[in-house]
Parts: structure tokens; C-alpha cells; sequence
């Protein structure tokens, strides 16, 4: 028994469909272009009283999974058409930004009017992929290498039968568009013209998810490409590092820096106070071994510098007494042998 909400609810559910299905009509025959402000406002209103009108057929419970297609009334059948039209005005959107997200939702919708379809067999058809089944016939044709060609030729066959039929379809509508919008027509032309429509949308449909599918791999791999480019360029963006000779003093500097005047030079004192300047250095832990190093290397210079002046003083007091044995014969000052 209908409540007084639902009595309130029947005279404008049709006013809405209507209205809905007069945007949808305005869109797709429009000349201006998709993204001009005229269409996408009545894109918008679309979707919007699409929306109302889903919510009024849940409260409603027109459509149970309990009856068949026949113990549906005949001016109800029209209804069943309400996700297929939000997928329709969804694929209409333009937002560029946002087009991943419209195709999905469009691709729901579309998903959802063809299993409720399948459901009540409107028509004889095979549903697509969904995520759940996806997986699995993925897995079952994982072991081709490549695509069969009885498939390709077989998904083209049934490509130019739903062609035909929709030719067919569009001009069985159009004989019988003129008796059921003047109310002329029975029951029976009421029901087939309907039927029809869904028939005909169930095409379409299948037409706009292989579109959908194509152009989500199509986003899906530039989105990809530009962040491996992305990312590509920020390490491209430091400035590469201009060589120079890192010398252990001053000397060994001017000796370098003369022999390749094209390379800076620098010292290692230098360029570490260079790099203590712009807090460039390791942490503390790396910062004391580098002092330490420092150090060492610093010991181990005094270390060297100190062999070679032993080095020159024993050089110079062995020719001091070359020179002192060419003036003094031997046995000079010995006078303990002396008679």
C-alpha cells in the first residue's frame, strides 16, 4: 500500500525522468562545442535531477531481484534507463583534472544499467569485466602470449551485429516515438517501445566501457610517464660540480695551479673551512674523523719534513769531512807514535 510520501513523490518522478532525458537529448545534439558553458550547465542540471531521481526509485522500490522482467508495468520500464543516462552525462564532463575520476564513475554507472539488464534478459549479451572478475580472466589467459585471433575476429562480429541492430532499433523507435508521446498508443507499443530503448542503450553501453577502458590505460600511463619525467628533472636540476685539485699546501697549489691553469686549486684547509662556512660538513661522529684525519695528515707532514732536514745535515756533514780528509792527510794530530 503506497504512503502519503509515496503519493507525493509518483507525479514528479515522471516530470524529473522527463526532464532528465530532454537534457541528455540537448547535449548530445548540441552544435557548440562539449565544453562550453550552455552545455556543461545542462550537464550539470542533468546529473543533479539524475541524482533525485535514483533516490526516488530507491524509496520508491519499483524493482525487486524477486520479479521478472514481464511483472514490470510497461511505463515503468523507462526507469531502468537512469544509470546509463548518468553514465552517459558523466562522459560528457570536461574537467581535464578531474577525468580519470568521471570516467570510473561513468564506467560504474554503465556497469550497474548492464547488470540489470542481464539480470532481467532484456537482451542477449556478455557483461564486461569488472574488478572482481578481471583478476580471474586474467589469470586464465595469462598463459597466451598473444591474443587469439578467433577472439578478435569474434568481438568484431558481435561489434557489426549490435551496429545492425541498433540501425534497426533506431528505426523501429522512430515509427513508434510519435504514437507513445501523443498517448495514442496500447500498452503493447508502450512495452515494446521501452524495450527498445533499453535494448538499444545496452549497445551503447558496451561501446563506452571498451572506450572508457582504452582511454584510462591511455591517463594511466602519461600520468606515469610524466612522474618518471618528474622525477627525471629534479635530479637533473643540482648544478653538477665544477673539478678542482685538492693540493696538501700552498706549494703544491701554485705548482699545480701553473701546470693546469684551466683547474682551480684549492688546499685542504681551504676546503674544509669552505665547507664549515656553509655548514656543509658530516656530523659530529664523520666531523671528528675528518679532524682527526686532518691531523694525522698533518703529523704525517711534520713526520716527513723532519726526515728531510735529517736527511740534508747528514748530506752536509758527510761532505764536511770529505772535505776536511782532502786537506788533512792521514794520521794528522797523532802524535802518540812520535819518537
Amino acid at each position: 500500500m503506497a504512503t502519503v510520501e509515496d503519493e507525493l513523490l509518483l507525479p514528479r518522478l515522471p516530470e524529473l525522468f522527463e526532464t532528465c532525458k530532454q537534457f541528455l537529448d540537448e547535449v548530445e545534439v548540441a552544435t557548440e562545442p562539449t565544453g562550453s558553458r550552455t552545455v556543461q550547465e545542462k550537464v550539470f542540471k542533468g546529473l543533479d535531477l539524475l541524482e533525485k531521481v535514483a533516490e526516488m526509485l530507491s524509496q520508491l522500490d519499483l524493482f525487486s531481484r524477486n520479479e521478472d522482467l514481464e511483472e514490470i508495468a510497461s511505463t515503468d520500464l523507462k526507469y531502468l534507463l537512469v544509470p546509463v543516462f548518468q553514465g552517459a552525462l558523466a562522459m560528457k564532463q570536461v574537467n581535464s583534472s578531474k577525468r580519470l575520476d568521471h570516467l570510473k564513475w561513468a564506467r560504474e554507472h554503465f556497469i550497474n544499467y548492464l547488470t540489470q539488464c542481464h539480470y532481467y534478459h532484456v537482451a542477449d549479451f556478455e557483461l564486461p569485466k569488472t574488478k572482481n572478475n578481471s583478476a580471474e580472466n586474467n589469470t586464465g589467459s595469462s598463459s597466451m602470449a598473444y591474443p587469439s585471433l578467433v577472439v578478435m575476429a569474434s568481438q568484431r562480429q558481435a561489434k557489426i551485429e549490435r551496429y545492425k541492430q541498433k540501425k534497426e532499433m533506431e528505426h523501429r523507435l522512430s515509427a513508434l516515438k510519435s504514437a507513445v508521446e501523443s498517448g495514442q498508443a496500447d500498452d503493447e507499443c508502450i512495452r515494446e517501445y521501452y524495450l527498445l530503448h533499453l535494448r538499444r542503450w545496452i549497445g551503447i553501453s558496451l561501446e563506452e566501457i571498451d572506450s572508457i577502458d582504452q582511454e584510462i590505460k591511455i591517463l594511466r600511463e602519461k600520468d606515469s610517464s610524466k612522474e618518471a619525467s618528474t622525477s627525471h628533472t629534479s635530479r637533473q636540476d643540482k648544478p653538477p660540480l665544477k673539478p678542482f685539485i685538492l693540493t696538501r699546501d700552498m706549494a703544491q697549489a701554485k705548482v699545480f695551479g701553473a701546470g693546469y691553469p684551466s683547474l682551480a686549486t684549492m688546499t685542504v684547509n681551504d676546503w674544509y673551512e669552505q665547507h664549515r662556512k656553509h655548514s656543509a660538513l658530516p656530523d659530529q661522529g664523520i666531523a671528528k674523523t675528518t679532524s682527526e684525519g686532518l691531523r694525522t695528515a698533518q703529523q704525517q707532514e711534520d713526520q716527513e719534513q723532519k726526515e728531510e732536514d735529517d736527511d740534508e745535515k747528514t748530506l752536509h756533514r758527510a761532505r764536511e769531512w770529505d772535505d776536511w780528509k782532502d786537506t788533512h792527510p792521514r794520521g794528522y794530530g797523532n802524535r802518540q807514535n812520535m819518537g
